[in-house]
């Protein structure tokens, strides 16, 4: 087989195989909040450092609210009685406040990376 048209089939394949279990962990690795009685549920969320996660935000209110979060760089509307799903990148060791944006009153959720 002529060289020059096998060394992209190797690269493919590689990057192939190192892709593969990334994608396979983040579909995973997922979290859950819910919205219900003007708060988040749960309040606090623990999530391993350095691994990319995906985080479900359900509404089970009869308004819609905003996931938002400054530091996470993600501004979500949700309407009332949907759902919403939001990829977040391999966050490094800290906390990730996220809010309603569009119910100042409501209290401030977290997102640990440990």
């Amino acid at each position: 087989m002529d060289r020059n048209r096998t060394a992209p089939l190797i690269a493919g394949l590689f990057l192939l195989a190192v892709a593969l279990p990334s994608a396979a962990y983040a579909a995973d690795n997922g979290v859950e909040i819910q919205f219900r009685d003007h708060h988040f549920t749960p309040q606090t969320l623990t999530v391993a450092a350095g691994q990319p996660f995906t985080i479900k935000v359900v509404n089970n209110a009869s308004e819609t609210i905003e996931f938002e979060s400054f530091k996470l760089n993600r501004e979500r509307v949700v309407s009332a009685g949907a759902t919403i799903t939001v990829h977040l990148p391999a966050l490094s060791a800290g906390s990730y406040e996220f809010y309603d944006d569009f119910h100042q009153d409501v209290p401030e959720g977290a997102i640990v990376a440990r």
